[in-house]
């Protein structure tokens, strides 16, 4: 008798969701969840168009240094220099434009030379003398905030014409507004700062996902030895995430200065801190490789729409939204190791 050979199964081809996917879903689904709560419950202040678009001009820098951070957390490292650095930028600009008779267009020159030259120095220490990225960083902090106070060690306005002329700038959004008491129509808008901050968006998720620098990030935050196997540059990769990251953090502190109009030593305090919350909420872990730019901009408004929950539940003492910003944090973390242990699980 002939053996019958039984015909096989197809092979499926079913893609997995993976890690960087699964975390940034879970993110979208808790802030539309958060944001659709407040709008049923808390008052028309959510209802409004202008009401989530606010949420964007508050928070346009924070977008940019949460993007930044997640690129080097990507790469397995970390910078919490760039609040001070973002003070850093609105003193020197401010005191340029104000003090020095400068322009609008050297202010933004500045800017971007001090977020340079801080990422050139911190990158070249971390990458190429292998000193940790958290002590390197830690100097740079004190450095930036020693420079703000030498600049001008008291907070003053900027009166110059032509920066406020560029912070007054409304870029009004199309069919979007809402009714006023007096049932006049009022048109929603953004800053400028919020059309720069999802240009970095777009530009930094184009580089991850299709970039061969992006995949290199991605290759060395996952396991550093394996990637130079393949012929990666890990110090170079290094190198260019963190000077990235400070030029990043220099567009920011642009961003926050044209939003608060002034230079101050205290601006921008503890931004890093809500940087790094942004970004493990947006779904990018500290141990590396696993990270989306788009989750940590959700990340971010995420985190500003619990902060105006806590505020119109009427808890408005600093500890109710720290302890609340502490939870989600402790939560994304349990998100992030059971993640961790299904990939773990999966490779066994």
């Amino acid at each position: 008798m002939k053996n019958k050979i039984k015909p096989q199964k197809p092979l499926t081809n079913k893609k997995k969701l993976s890690d960087s996917n699964l975390l940034l879903l879970i993110t979208i689904c808790v802030f539309a969840a958060m944001y659709l709560f407040a709008i049923i419950f808390l008052g028309k202040g959510f209802r409004k168009p202008q009401g989530f678009f606010n949420l964007l001009n508050d928070n346009a820098a924070l977008i940019i240094l949460s993007c930044s951070l997640s690129l080097v957390m990507i790469t397995g490292g970390i910078d919490i220099s760039v609040g001070t650095l973002t003070a850093l930028v609105c003193m020197s600009c401010a005191v340029h434009l104000d003090r020095q008779g400068g322009t609008v267009f050297t202010a933004i020159l500045i800017a971007l030379g001090i977020g340079l030259a801080f990422g050139l120095v911190q990158g070249f220490l971390i990458a190429y003398l292998d000193i940790q990225p958290f002590i390197v960083t830690l100097a740079g902090m004190f450095f930036a905030k020693g420079m703000t106070t030498i600049v001008n060690a008291t907070q003053f306005n900027v009166q110059h014409a032509g920066f406020q002329a560029l912070k007054s700038t409304r870029i009004y959004v199309p069919f979007m507004g809402s009714y006023n008491k007096l049932g006049d129509w009022v048109p929603a808008y953004v800053e400028i700062g919020v059309i720069v901050a999802i240009l970095v968006v777009i530009g930094l998720f184009a580089l991850l996902k299709w970039g061969k620098l992006g995949r290199h990030f991605y290759a060395i935050g996952g396991n550093a030895y394996s990637a130079n196997m393949l012929g990666i540059n890990v110090k170079r990769t290094r190198f260019l995430a963190h000077v990235i990251c400070s030029v990043l953090a220099g567009i920011g502190g642009w961003v926050y200065f044209m939003h608060v109009g002034s230079g101050s030593p205290s601006h921008a305090a503890g931004a890093e801190m809500n940087a790094i919350a942004s970004s493990i909420i947006g779904g990018t872990m500290l141990t590396g490789g696993v990270g989306n730019i788009i989750g940590t901009f959700f990340g971010v408004i995420s985190l500003a729409t619990i902060k105006n929950i806590v505020s119109s539940l009427g808890l408005d003492e600093a500890w109710w939204t720290n302890i609340t910003v502490a939870a989600m944090i402790c939560i994304f973390l349990l998100v992030q190791s059971l993640v961790l242990s299904r990939k773990n699980k999966d490779s066994v």
